[in-house]
């Protein structure tokens, strides 16, 4: 093994130990992704099932699976599942086992879409109503803030009793919690707005009541955004404030990450990385003002950017999204001898959304295995894509009718 190799398995092939007491493997971590394979009502698949397991094989610590909803109620897609008492919990079980293997965490990240929620299949609801160009939604009254904490506990506590090795909550990505602490969209008066403090307020109580639920030892982190890259929206001295309140908690791990899925906003995932990972710098000035591991997610495409970020302290683990769908073992492949980095596909002016969509594409290509065979255009993944969304959006109605 060449200094290179060494140097990489010394840095990425080392634990991390959470406040919890839980340990990761090493700091390679398949970050959360909206990978659309439910059933349409909720439950796991079998492909879902295989693509977890995949990347566990593949020598992920962690494998985040993202947008599980607490409620049906306010889904981001109609590929999502649902953590509910009355889910297929033999399913839910499977797809833990099969995630967990060869040493490997796998964790639900756990969400509500509020503003964002698929409006074929919802009433959207977010901390105050909105009337904008291609986003309209109803604002929370009180009590359905404080059913939130509540809701996300018990999601927690049927994570755990399934196998999981621990939760994310979700706050970033202009979803529901990422609507709390943007001033942009976040215009109440009461207890639940104004302030950075307040407007962080009902996440401290859902980590509060989540961490009453599941206990001292089990993993429970959050993905936050740095900045909401909207004029107006969450600023990083905001972000910064995030991070010194999550400090005073018992969250085990803060996934950094920016950007929102909000109609028009700018995308940081839709273009190629040309300065690296996308939020290296929020990180290391939130590593300075918290004990609490940071995980970073975007714009990775090297193991020598990820060697970076861990040696420049502004990470304890770095998140892989689209460089995992396009090697599920890109985390063995970087703790071992010959790394091999992804190739990053190039697509001639591909429509709104069709990135996306390919990739989310390749995720169900991956959990058949059948991606040597996968050669779709953005164009085609996208309409691929969307004819699936509709035949799930008629079971999700059915079934949560």
């Amino acid at each position: 093994m060449n200094q290179e190799d060494q140097n990489a398995t010394t840095i990425l092939g080392q634990s991390v130990n959470l406040p919890c007491g839980a340990r990761l493997k090493n700091r390679l971590i398949k970050a959360a992704m909206s990978d659309s394979l439910g059933d349409g009502e909720g439950n796991p698949t079998q492909t879902q099932m295989r693509l977890y397991e995949r990347w566990a094989e593949g020598g992920a610590a962690l494998s985040l699976i993202g947008e599980v909803q607490t409620s049906p109620l306010f889904p981001e897609k109609p590929g999502n599942l649902v953590l509910v008492p009355d889910a297929n919990l033999d399913a839910v079980r499977s797809l833990a086992a099969r995630g967990s293997e060869n040493g490997a965490h796998i964790w639900p990240q756990l969400g509500h879409a509020g503003a964002l929620s698929h409006g074929p299949i919802s009433q959207p609801k977010g901390p105050s109503a909105l009337r904008v160009e291609g986003l309209q939604c109803a604002g929370m009254t009180l009590d359905d803030i404080r059913e939130l904490p509540g809701a996300y506990a018990r999601a927690a506590v049927l994570a755990r009793d399934a196998g999981f090795g621990g939760v994310q909550i979700h706050a970033g990505h202009g979803f529901l919690f990422s609507q709390f602490l943007s001033p942009l969209f976040n215009h109440r008066t009461d207890n639940y707005g104004g302030s950075v403090a307040e407007r962080f307020r009902v996440i401290d109580e859902t980590i509060d009541a989540v961490r009453q639920g599941v206990g001292a030892s089990f993993p429970v982190g959050i993905k936050i955004n740095s900045t909401d890259k909207l004029i107006g929206g969450l600023s990083e001295e905001d972000a910064l404030e995030v991070v010194r309140l999550l400090d005073r908690t018992s969250i085990d791990l803060i996934d950094v990450s920016g950007g929102t899925y909000f109609p028009g906003a700018p995308s940081s995932s839709d273009g190629a990385s040309q300065t690296g990972p996308y939020f290296f710098d929020f990180a290391k000035r939130a590593k300075a003002i918290t004990s609490i591991p940071i995980m970073l997610t975007g714009g990775f495409e090297t193991r020598e950017q990820a060697i970076a970020a861990i040696q420049d302290g502004a990470a304890d683990a770095i998140g892989l999204a689209r460089s995992m769908v396009l090697n599920p073992s890109l985390a063995n492949s970087w703790l071992g001898e010959n790394a091999d980095d992804p190739v990053f596909p190039l697509f001639d002016a591909p429509p709104r959304g069709g990135v996306t969509a390919w990739y989310s594409m390749r995720l169900t290509a991956l959990g058949e295995e059948t991606e040597q065979r996968f050669n779709e255009s953005p164009a085609a993944a996208l309409e691929a894509y969307e004819l699936r969304d509709a035949e799930r959006c008629m079971r999700w109605k059915k079934r949560f009718a």
